[in-house]
């Protein structure tokens, strides 16, 4: 297929272009970083750099493209968001950067759109340990300022689901991790001692950036029309758990720990790990003959270790 990847240089744009490549789709790779042209040229991929929130400037970088898909991986996070204003400028994106590469998919005739959801967009708080299916709500009215990014989660999926040009697909991933941007602030934050965790946190779905990435090549080809798969590892887990591991992993000093109520003043981190949400991955398992190659976070630490210790280049 022809595919279109916006938000290339985010959390799992590379590893899902090398993956595209070698599977003999051609790809039209948008970033918004010079530094990300070249490693997209590395990977196999045509760069466009182009802000998608500007839909003239969008429209006519793509004139005269053609494309069978769009894949939508638009975020805005450098780092682990901490309070509310940290999810604003993905919240944008995933409501108006949405709607701009529907107008996208429309003008080069692609006809397939996969989206990039997350486990959030059912809710955010601890769900008793219930497990969540596709089956339960997505998107109910948030509490207080949580309810902006559960609306633009809402707002995305609705709104690929409800175009008429095109079939589309919705990944509700778990908490990305691995290398690149989603493991670059994490290591550097655990190295210099500036990344606390709370004790007795609750516990999370995660996915490997390389397993999401499987798991997107997946639902391009195999995804039904109109569908949400959710896309996690087997095993939640707290991020105290997970951050205290990688810190073991990469000789990064034990992260401190600290009460939760000390988190009071930065809310999304807070929710985040205090956690309390788990989440099944059986309906991609068994439509689109996913399984993540890291079961475990046991697996993914290792290979994220086995990276982070390698020199700069």
């Amino acid at each position: 297929m022809r595919v279109l990847l916006a938000g290339a240089s985010g959390a799992i744009g590379l590893p899902l272009t090398r993956r595209l490549r070698e599977a003999g789709h051609d790809v039209t790779a948008i970033h918004r970083s010079a530094a990300g042209r070249e490693k997209l040229l590395a990977a196999g991929a045509a760069p466009v750099h182009v802000d998608v929130l500007d839909r003239p400037g969008l429209l006519q970088a793509l004139d005269g493209h053609r494309f069978d898909a769009v894949i939508s991986q638009l975020t805005a996070l450098k780092k682990p968001p901490m309070m509310h204003r940290d999810m604003a400028a993905t919240n944008r994106l995933r409501i108006e950067g949405t709607q701009n590469l529907l107008a996208a998919a429309a003008r080069t005739g692609a006809e397939r759109f996969v989206n990039q959801s997350m486990v959030f967009g059912y809710g955010y708080g601890d769900f008793g340990g219930r497990v969540l299916t596709e089956a339960d709500r997505f998107g109910p009215p948030g509490r207080g300022r949580f309810e902006h990014a559960v609306a633009a989660m809402r707002s995305s999926e609705r709104q690929i689901f409800d175009a008429d040009h095109v079939s589309g697909i919705s990944l509700r991933y778990g908490l990305f991790y691995g290398p690149g941007p989603a493991g670059d602030a994490v290591v550097d934050g655990l190295r210099r001692r500036r990344l606390p965790v709370v004790r007795n946190g609750g516990v999370l779905p995660w996915v490997y950036v390389d397993d999401a990435a499987d798991a997107t090549l997946a639902a391009l080809e195999r995804g039904a029309p109109d569908t949400a798969y959710n896309v996690a590892d087997d095993e939640p887990v707290s991020f105290s758990d997970l951050a205290t591991a990688i810190a073991a992993a990469v000789g990064a000093p034990k992260p401190p720990a600290v009460p939760t109520w000390l988190l009071t003043s930065a809310p999304y981190a807070k929710a985040m790990m205090t956690g309390g949400v788990r989440m099944s991955s059986a309906k991609a398992h068994e439509e689109l003959g996913w399984r993540p190659q890291r079961p475990t976070y046991r697996e993914g630490v290792a290979e994220l270790a086995e990276h982070y210790s390698r020199p700069a280049v």
